[in-house]
């Protein structure tokens, strides 16, 4: 019987970077984070290699069902950075749910989220990424409790915009806060499930 205590951590995922310990293609890995993760360490969730931002690790194999399919739904907070300036219209009807494609293409609305226009985020300015975006363009911050494959992409697209920078930045009341890209921080298990309202 495995006796020993459970453990969790926050990584600050960079652009590039694949949400997984091992691929047989040449891709950047978590494994190749500057950290020592303990055997059987795995992501809750993923983000795409183009995505960068909040990614939750854990031991705990229970900690995915939890999270992404029980009941209770969980918020998730994005930072996306859109080509071109988006219209208060189209605000609106991310906030009532488009259309997107999901499994063998079939049509699904999403579920109504929170969205608006803001600020070029201050921590912008201290995640790595390769590419600068030339005006014009926004900021919009979006917050979804629910996620299909590429949900938030889609719904970008579904507005007629595309989207060039996706940067998770919470989930619940666990936040990405001032830890820098590619750094990794460790938190208690009591924490972690109060933060991320689990049961």
């Amino acid at each position: 019987m495995n006796t020993e205590a459970h453990r969790y951590f926050i990584v600050n995922k960079p652009y590039n970077m694949v949400s997984q310990f091992v691929s047989s293609h040449a891709v950047t890995l978590l494994k190749d984070l500057d950290f020592e993760f303990p055997p059987g360490t795995h992501a809750i969730g993923r983000l795409d290699n183009h995505s960068e931002g909040l990614l939750l690790l854990t031991t705990n194999k229970k900690i995915t069902r939890l999270l992404f399919q029980g009941k209770k739904p969980h918020k998730r907070k994005y930072l996306v950075q859109v080509n071109n300036t988006v219209s208060e219209d189209k605000i609106r009807l991310l906030q009532r749910g488009v259309q997107i494609p999901v499994t063998n293409n079939r049509p699904y609305i999403t579920i109504p989220c929170e969205a608006q226009i803001i600020s070029e985020p201050a921590l912008v300015s201290r995640l790595q990424y390769p590419f600068i975006v030339y005006p014009p363009f926004t900021w919009l911050q979006l917050t979804l409790t629910e996620g299909k494959f590429h949900q938030v992409r889609k719904m970008i697209l579904a507005i007629q915009h595309r989207c060039k920078r996706l940067i998770r930045v919470s989930i619940e009341d666990i936040c990405l806060d001032d830890l820098p890209a590619g750094c990794v921080k460790e938190i208690p298990e009591q924490e972690f499930f109060t933060k991320l309202k689990l049961e």
